[in-house]
């Protein structure tokens, strides 16, 4: 294999690794605020198995805020309150600048309605309604070394017990485990055949032990 054979194989795996993640982690995020929904908590902290905090997830709220829902109503009642602020180009429309800060006025007040300055007259507003601009959902802020430990208990297998797309061992704690023992066993048993255990005379049964452990 060459070195783009390489990269490209490099690459389809890294894609499929990122879209297989970023799958899950739609689910487990619906997850996480359905759960902080129904419990009515604001935050929960996580934390590895040896009780370590590595981030802390924060519930945001839904901020009302004011916006055109009727343009057309909204720029007649410009025309006829603040006329100088209507703008006529190959249509007739109401200066951003102008919209922006009467919304955020609006918002303020938390009321779709504006007092003359001068009068103190409070008016309705005409094709603007306060509502929630953006869905509840929350936010994850990780400690300053909740990344680093993160990525220490998925190499060492401490997060085998969550529903994590698994690139193999390195993914089950309980495989990571036994590939460990079956390492340190592999380097006795060569540290033994280098001691000169292999000459032992019990090692003409060995084959014949090891076939009856496959038939079992």
């Amino acid at each position: 294999m060459n070195d783009m054979q390489q990269l490209a194989l490099e690459e389809a795996a890294l894609k499929t690794l990122a879209d297989t993640i970023l799958d899950r982690l739609k689910v487990v995020k619906a997850d996480m605020q359905k759960a902080l929904t129904d419990s009515g908590a604001s935050r929960v902290e996580a934390e590895l198995p040896n009780g370590r905090k590595v981030a802390t997830i924060s519930r945001t709220t839904s901020k009302p805020a004011a916006v055109i829902v009727d343009p057309d109503a909204f720029l007649k009642w410009v025309q006829v309150n603040s006329p100088h602020n209507a703008v006529t180009r190959l249509v007739t429309e109401v200066r951003p600048a102008y919209a922006t800060g009467l919304l955020a006025e609006m918002t303020a007040a938390g009321t779709a309605e504006v007092s003359d300055k001068e009068t103190g007259v409070v008016e309705a507003v005409p094709g603007v309604e306060i509502r929630a601009t953006r869905s509840v959902t929350h936010s994850v802020r990780p400690t300053k070394d909740g990344a680093e430990l993160i990525a220490e208990a998925w190499r060492s297998g401490a997060l085998g017990h969550l529903s994590l797309p698994g690139t193999g061992v390195a993914s089950d704690a309980g495989l990571h485990a036994r590939l460990a023992t079956l390492e340190k066993r592999d380097a006795l048993l060569s540290a033994m055949e280098a001691a000169g255990v292999d000459n032992w005379q019990g090692m003409e049964l060995v084959p014949s032990l090891l076939n009856d452990d496959e038939e079992a």
